[in-house]
């Protein structure tokens, strides 16, 4: 079997589910490339070192520019904050390589057009990881969408609702700073919704937005105080907020649809509610990421004595994926959907084909999300050909 080797930038939250679904993938699938753990790259040595051991990294380094320059490395995991996503991404074009990239895509839809040009303009494959598509029932509700089971679409309704910022105590890490993360739930839920938005419904047209600031300062965090969803900090000085604690925005679409897009870390009881309803002239569908394993169907083609949501639990076989794992009604879990990302990208990486979603969806989500900031602070509605 070819083999390529895999660097990752990024050793926390997400620097953890890549390394589970690169280490994963071969265990359960059939790859035709199979990927070598050669190197991770991080801040902190010590950190780095316990991680890379933990995770199986053959080596560590802490200069990200030294790890994209190697010759001996194939692909580029970019899993690091949001700010660094744009000059790592556009440096790894450049010499070649393929890359594998967290979202929300970049601070900036200016930043993700840059990005999305370097790589359009490069060899290498891309990805960005809107893991969410790869759930065996999200592909079910895209199936159901394709072969016209629920018509033409009206309605898109889309939440993403967390609550581990709620705490006034939580202190000011860098999602929570503009220079460092963009912007708040706008970009790092709704970039989620937004894509399975285009995914399901099709392109955005216009946007209208508003946005709440609930706590607009925190206290100052300790040096060893990472994403835990608890508060923590040192010392009593405080920073300002310089992003948004809520986003809610609605959604023209291109083909006559319309959609809702709720985005806040202020929902009390909420973990990681990542919701959405699809309505059409024949049918709908929901689909609930705490349920993830099952998609609610109303088809009005059923008889009227019978109609009603049915649940289908998207575990047999002939869903996506699924024949790779467990036995039917087994539920799979959030880092089964970052395996299913690593099989596909590393099947496109040597089939020389088109990966989804890639830099370029993420540069139109962040066409979205930064036209739903701009509506906001305008008040008005602004249509993404505006955005250009």
């Amino acid at each position: 079997m070819k083999k390529m080797n895999v660097a990752i930038i990024g050793d926390k939250f997400m620097g953890k589910a890549h390394s589970n679904a690169w280490k994963q993938a071969g265990y359960f699938f059939d790859l035709p490339i199979q990927p070598v753990l050669k190197v991770a790259c991080g801040r902190n040595a010590e950190q780095l070192k316990e991680f890379a051991q933990r995770w199986g990294w053959e080596e560590v380094e802490t200069d990200w520019r030294k790890v994209v320059g190697r010759k001996d490395i194939d692909i580029v995991d970019v899993s690091t904050p949001t700010y660094l996503h744009h000059d790592i991404v556009i440096a790894a074009a450049k010499a070649g390589k393929h890359i594998y990239c967290e979202k929300p895509t970049a601070v900036s839809y200016q930043e993700a057009k840059e990005m999305y040009q370097a790589v359009k303009a490069a060899k290498g494959k891309h990805y960005i990881n809107f893991n969410y598509r790869r759930c065996p029932a999200i592909q079910l509700a895209k199936r159901l969408i394709d072969e016209g089971k629920l018509g033409r679409i009206y309605h898109w309704r889309g939440a993403y609702l967390q609550s581990w910022i709620m705490d006034p105590a939580f202190p000011l890490t860098w999602h929570l700073r503009k220079e460092t993360a963009g912007a708040g739930p706008q970009y790092d839920l709704g970039s989620h919704n937004v894509d399975l938005a285009r995914f399901l419904v099709g392109e955005v047209k216009s946007v209208m937005a508003m946005t709440a600031h609930f706590i607009t300062e925190r206290p100052l965090p300790d040096e060893s105080v990472a994403r835990t969803f608890q508060a923590g900090s040192k010392g009593t000085e405080k920073g300002k907020v310089g992003v948004e604690d809520a986003a809610f925005m609605t959604l023209e679409f291109e083909n006559g649809a319309l959609g809702a897009v709720e985005s806040t870390r202020f929902a009390g009881g909420r973990k990681n509610y990542n919701y959405f309803e699809v309505y059409g002239s024949k049918g709908s569908i929901l689909f609930d990421m705490e349920r993830m394993n099952e998609l609610e169907y109303f088809s009005m083609e059923d008889p009227d004595y019978a109609q009603g949501f049915r649940t289908i639990l998207a575990t047999e076989p002939v869903h996506a994926y699924v024949a790779n794992w467990w036995p039917p009604g087994h539920a799979i879990g959030y880092e089964h959907e970052h395996v299913h990302a690593v099989v596909d990208f590393l099947k496109a990486v040597d089939s020389d084909k088109e990966m989804t979603p890639n830099l370029y969806d993420g540069m139109k989500v962040m066409q979205v999300l930064d036209a739903g900031l701009e509506s906001a602070r305008t008040g008005k509605k602004v249509a993404l050909k505006d955005m250009e």
